[in-house]
């Protein structure tokens, strides 16, 4: 499992809110550059799902390809996760508050929760390069969030 966090100032359900409306994730997020809801899903609640489209260079190489994820988890303040459908990855923010609930510390993870056994297969020898991006783009995707929260 790949973990990243960040310490907000800014109250954990108001940056619930920002991660959860995906629509916004083209703006954290390095990789990923569009979201829209798909199947008549309006809200981030479980079962809902959306489409990502993704872009990044692999060893110099430009690669590109979309993914329709699936929420699993929508509890405000306090987690929100869902699943890739391509990779089998789960992303999940955890939103722990700060004592005096003025700010929070947010968590992010992606690990392998059902893994697609011939992009598995297909990937292991780009394994150390791409874990290596993701989590160099999970701590970029939180700092992004962390400038968004506390200029609102």
């Amino acid at each position: 499992m790949d973990t990243a966090q960040i310490t907000i100032d800014a109250p954990s359900e108001a940056v619930y809110d920002l991660v959860a409306d995906i629509t916004n994730m083209g703006r954290w997020s390095p990789e990923c550059f569009r979201t829209a809801w798909v199947d008549g899903a309006t809200a981030p609640v479980p079962g809902a799902r959306f489409k990502g489209w993704n872009r990044t260079k692999v060893l110099g190489i430009p690669a590109q390809w979309s993914t329709t994820s699936t929420i699993r988890q929508a509890d405000r303040g306090r987690a929100f996760s869902f699943d890739t459908g391509l990779s089998g990855a789960r992303w999940t923010y955890r939103f722990e508050s700060a004592a005096d609930g003025t700010g929070c510390t947010v968590i992010e993870t992606r690990e392998d929760a059902n893994p697609n056994l011939a992009i598995k297969l297909l990937s292991l020898p780009l394994e150390g390069v791409r874990r290596k991006q993701l989590t160099e783009g999970m701590q970029v995707t939180l700092e992004r969030l962390k400038a968004a929260a506390e200029s609102a």
